[in-house]
This record gives C-alpha cells, sequence and structure tokens, in this order.
C-alpha cells in the first residue's frame, strides 16, 4: 500500500498499551510523519517511510481492514518497537506545571498570537504550539527570545527556565552585595543631587530602598509605627494615619496609585504585589466629591498633580518614574527611581528656601 493511501484510510488506531489496555489515539499528518497523540499524553511519532510498509524489502506490512466509520482499526506493531518509541519523547506537562503553559499564559496575557509572536520572534506558529502543549522542548536561546519579545518579567524569565528544566539566566544580588556597591552609590548620590526636591527608590512591591531629605520633609508627623522597616510608598501614602489627609487632592491621587498597581499586576504574576494592593485599596478614605474642587487662582497642571500640605501650606508635585534599561539582574530589574518636581513656582520656591536653611 502506497503512503498515500495509508494516510486516507487511517483515520483512528487503537494501539496496545503496556498493561494490555488500548488507548484510542488521534492521527495527524506533520511534515514527513504521523504523529499518533493518546489520552494518556504520550505522543508517538510513527516515520512511515515507504520502506516501512512495503512488503518487497521485506519489512512488517501494516494491514488495514475495511471498518465503519468512527470504528477503530487494529494495528499489530511489536511491543518493542512501540515501547521504544514511546520512551524517545518525554511526557507532555500537567495542565499548570511546565515551561509550554507558563509561555501560552504570558502570550495570552499579553494579546499576542502564535502567529505574531513566531514572527516576532523569527520561528513557526506550529513550533510555539508545539511548545506550549509541550510536544517540543525549546532551547534556552529560544525561550529567553520568546520572554523578551513578551516583555516577560526578568524574574520570570528565570521561572521559565527552570519549568524548562535549565538553570536560571539571571542573577539575583541582594543591593548590600560588594558587587553592587558601584550600582548603590550612583542611585544614592543620584537622589542626594535632586534635593531640595523628593526622590526616593523603591523595589518591586514599593518597599523603600533609599530616599533623600526631601522625602524625609514630607514624612514629617507621620507616626513611627508607619515608619518601621521596611517602608512601604503605598502604605506611606494612603494609610489613613499616613499622608493620606494631609493630601489635598487624595480620591484623585488614590486613584492615580491604585490604577499604577493594577497595571503592574497585570504585567507580572506578583502575589507579594497583589497583597499591597488589597491591603492599600482598603483603607478607609473619603468619598469623592460630586463636583471638583478648584481652586480660586487654578494652576495650569502639565499632568496630575500631588497636592500635600505641609507647614501651613499647599505644596503641589508631578512625578516621574525611571528604571534600568535592559537590566541583567532580578534586583535591578525591579528598582525604580520616582522622582517629585514642583508642579508649580510656590512650591519650588519653598523648596529651596527650606534646602538652604538647612
Amino acid at each position: 500500500m502506497s503512503r498515500r493511501q495509508l494516510l486516507h484510510a487511517v483515520r483512528e488506531l487503537e494501539v496496545p498499551l503496556g498493561d494490555g489496555a488500548a488507548g484510542g489515539v488521534r492521527v495527524d499528518r506533520q511534515g514527513d510523519g504521523v504523529v499518533a497523540e493518546g489520552e494518556v499524553g504520550v505522543v508517538v511519532e510513527f516515520l512511515l517511510y515507504l520502506g516501512d510498509v512495503d512488503d518487497q524489502r521485506g519489512r512488517r506490512e501494516m494491514r488495514v481492514q475495511p471498518v465503519g466509520a468512527g470504528d477503530p482499526v487494529p494495528v499489530q506493531r511489536p511491543a518493542r518497537q512501540l515501547r521504544q518509541a514511546a520512551s524517545s519523547v518525554p511526557p507532555a506537562p500537567g495542565p499548570d506545571t511546565g515551561a509550554g503553559p507558563l509561555l501560552r499564559a504570558w502570550r495570552e496575557r499579553r494579546g499576542v498570537s502564535q502567529l505574531d509572536l513566531a514572527l516576532r520572534a523569527g520561528s513557526s506558529a506550529r513550533h510555539i504550539s508545539f511548545v506550549e502543549t509541550g510536544r517540543a522542548r525549546p532551547s534556552e536561546e529560544m525561550l529567553l527570545r520568546l520572554a523578551e519579545h513578551l516583555d516577560v518579567p526578568v524574574r520570570e524569565r528565570n521561572a521559565l527556565l527552570l519549568a524548562a528544566g535549565y538553570a536560571p539566566h539571571f542573577a539575583q544580588t541582594p543591593l548590600d552585595d560588594p558587587a553592587m556597591v558601584t550600582l548603590r552609590q550612583g542611585v544614592e548620590r543620584l537622589i542626594e543631587a535632586y534635593e531640595p526636591y523628593p526622590a526616593l527608590v523603591v523595589d518591586a512591591v514599593y518597599d523603600v530602598v533609599a530616599a533623600n531629605r526631601g522625602i524625609a520633609m514630607l514624612l514629617e508627623g507621620v507616626p513611627e509605627t508607619l515608619l518601621t522597616p521596611p517602608l512601604n510608598a503605598m502604605r506611606l501614602t494612603l494609610h489613613p494615619e499616613g499622608l493620606a489627609p494631609r493630601i489635598r487632592n487624595l480620591p484623585e491621587w488614590r486613584r492615580h496609585l491604585l490604577a499604577q498597581m493594577t497595571r503592574q499586576i497585570a504585567l507580572q504574576r506578583s502575589d507579594a504585589l497583589r497583597e499591597v494592593y488589597e491591603e492599600v485599596a482598603a483603607y478607609p478614605h473619603p468619598e469623592e466629591p460630586a463636583e471638583p474642587v478648584t481652586s480660586p487662582d487654578p494652576v495650569p497642571y502639565f499632568a496630575l498633580p500631588l497636592r500635600i500640605e505641609h507647614d501651613g501650606r499647599v505644596l503641589s508635585f508631578v512625578s516621574s518614574i525611571a528604571t534600568f534599561n535592559t537590566p541583567m539582574d532580578v534586583t535591578v530589574a525591579e528598582l525604580a527611581i520616582e522622582t517629585f518636581l514642583p508642579a508649580d513656582a510656590a512650591t519650588a520656591a519653598y523648596l529651596h528656601r527650606r534646602g538652604n536653611a538647612a
């Protein structure tokens, strides 16, 4: 029987398993072979070269009997050959384990199709599908390339590699490690040079890593219970005993901060960040006014300001956040430098007078 006739005749096979049971398998044409995938999760590839079914070459003939629609076709195949074929393919991972499901979750989270990801990474949609279903094991280089095009956080790229059986690619060096001295000193000089304006450095869950004297000024009057390390910027800002009572536009600023955290949670798989979000979102807060409150002489702000009371006056700031470009370390990848720029001339003048008097 020719190869074309065999592929036309065979629709469903019943292959004897090791314990004598039978498992129905689905047959798909894939390139130069046929892949039979069983319910037990074992994928067996039968390379049906013409020599394998050509009795003129002395090989065993695979006999196909006429059957009714939907009936399985019994196939006589040496058990030893079946065991060898099955053992050459690793079992597919469970639904929640392995690099494949993780990769699929990141792709779906980013809203990218298999074809789009394949085009970006120089691969094929078929290979991406095989990787996600566990039918192909990607190389370390391919996993890193796919993760880069999906903008997977550095920490989660290590998780992908571990799930695929590779060692982590990115180090996670503590900031107090001697290898981080240059980075730490550079960041400290940066935020000190920003004085008298406030600036701080936070990690992935908004714990404060470093802060300058401008931040210390804003924290004056905050209870010691909230200043116990590790300080958390979100907790300090939104806690009823923290800065929240002094923020004049608390509803708008609170909404801005919660939306910022929501975006980060959507981009990351961080249970710790989600816990912080749930804590600060549950803090009691005043109801938003029905009509927005405007000052008699409004300032044309170019971004949402933080308007906070300090020493009998209202200071206005706009914030910006900077991160490191193409980080090669998990710790560095999760650092963010937030700076607060005066949003009006009165705030800038007050901070300079205070800085000069210090």
